[in-house]
């Protein structure tokens, strides 16, 4: 989701220009003397923090699960979305005044979720998921999802209504704090590239 979004914001930014169509399975590009590494989202904190890239685009959901030691510059402003708590529309549950001192909870944001509850006084029973977890409070397993959403037509289309937003979301440009310190000055004309790109998208 956020792949075509950065690929026209390095191109727009003069930084690096690569056609979406000619990547094929390809993960690492070189163009424009740049090194381009392509890998998923969740591991962009990782290949950031530990110096085997300088800078990373990543959504902000991915930063509240890998806090890392990377610095976040800029809020790229592209890739929007919500993370929600939803529950079955047949549910009684709406607000915190209506949640039981633990609710059970699918998600695929357990840091995320468990500050959120956390914050409203609330405790959380987490159940770790990796991808459809609509179907958790169908089948009995969660009494509600906490999960990201840009439109509402997948919980809508599961039966799910929304009861509480968690956060919102979107594309960030992160960095490598020792990249910064060792190539400031080449690192710097970069960033300021991509600042200047959004700012006049």
């Amino acid at each position: 989701m956020l792949l075509e979004g950065s690929l026209e914001l390095l191109a727009e930014a003069g930084v690096a220009r690569l056609d979406p169509k000619q990547l094929g399975r390809r993960l690492l590009i070189e163009k424009d003397g740049v090194r381009v590494v392509l890998v998923r989202p969740a591991d962009v904190p990782a290949y950031v923090d530990f110096g085997a890239a300088d800078l990373g685009l990543v959504g902000k959901d991915q930063l509240w699960e890998n806090p890392g030691g990377h610095y976040e510059l800029v809020d790229l402003g592209f890739g929007a979305c919500r993370l929600v708590l939803a529950v079955p529309e047949s549910s009684r549950l709406a607000g915190p005044d209506t949640w039981p001192p633990v609710l059970r909870v699918a998600t695929k944001y357990p840091r995320a979720t468990t500050a959120f509850f956390a914050a409203n006084g609330s405790g959380a029973d987490i159940v770790r998921l990796h991808g459809s977890v609509e179907l958790a409070p169908q089948v009995g397993l969660a009494d509600a999802i906490v999960d990201l959403t840009a439109t509402g037509n997948t919980l809508r289309e599961n039966r799910l209504r929304v009861v509480a937003e968690v956060g919102s979301s979107t594309a960030r440009l992160i960095a490598n704090q020792a990249s910064l310190k060792t190539r400031g000055d080449e690192l710097q004309a970069v960033v300021k590239h991509l600042a200047e790109a959004v700012r006049k998208g």
